[in-house]
């Protein structure tokens, strides 16, 4: 799919990279902030007379687990749906419409493949936040961090180009993989002592 919604793909369907481009931005981060708005609406509701210490610690506790199932699981599927994205739709929508609902699909974090535990941890963050405001900010962020890869073919104008960048995400896989687990483990402490100084 990355291939597929690059500026020599959309060229090949004449439609304008970077309109569709815009489109998946807005639709992630859109669908994203939704999600957050929501989780973090229920968390007000169901967890606002919990201590902001008591969910900082689950929050800690559940990142901790997710970064423990994103290195056991190493490329490996981890619990979540198993749909992809409905590549037919490329040839039968415009660009900003299949980029908006390909996006929103990608930034509401469960209704594709889930490709890293991290993005439970995101979600329990925006519910453990106990505030819509602060679960929209959270699901706007995730939403947008999964544009990531779209925007890595921005300067994709030739297919030799294509195949260079694509490798080069793929060669990244291991890399990234790494660098979440990390980031993970930093959120976790980081959770657990404003847990404990709370």
């Amino acid at each position: 799919m990355l291939g597929s919604i690059s500026p020599v793909g959309e060229a090949s369907r004449n439609q304008r990279w970077w309109l569709t481009a815009t489109a998946h931005v807005v639709g992630s981060a859109t669908a994203g902030a939704a999600v957050g708005l929501v989780l973090g609406g229920v968390g007000a509701l169901a967890l606002g007379s919990v201590s902001s210490g008591a969910r900082l610690t689950a929050l800690g506790v559940v990142t901790i687990v997710a970064a423990a199932v994103d290195a056991r699981s190493s490329g490996r599927a981890i619990p979540g749906w198993r749909r992809q994205v409905d590549e037919r739709w490329l040839s039968s929508y415009r660009g900003w419409v299949y980029g908006a609902a390909y996006g929103a699909q990608l930034g509401a974090a469960v209704t594709t493949i889930v490709p890293s535990a991290s993005t439970y941890a995101a979600l329990a963050a925006a519910l453990a936040t106990a505030s819509w405001r602060a679960g929209l900010v959270i699901g706007a962020a995730f939403g947008l961090a999964r544009t990531t890869p779209l925007l890595a073919m921005a300067g994709v104008r030739t297919v030799d180009r294509l195949y260079a960048v694509t490798r080069r995400v793929a060669d990244a896989e291991p890399w990234a993989h790494r660098l979440t687990i990390g980031a993970q483990g930093v959120l976790a402490a980081a959770a657990l002592v404003t847990a404990l100084v709370r």
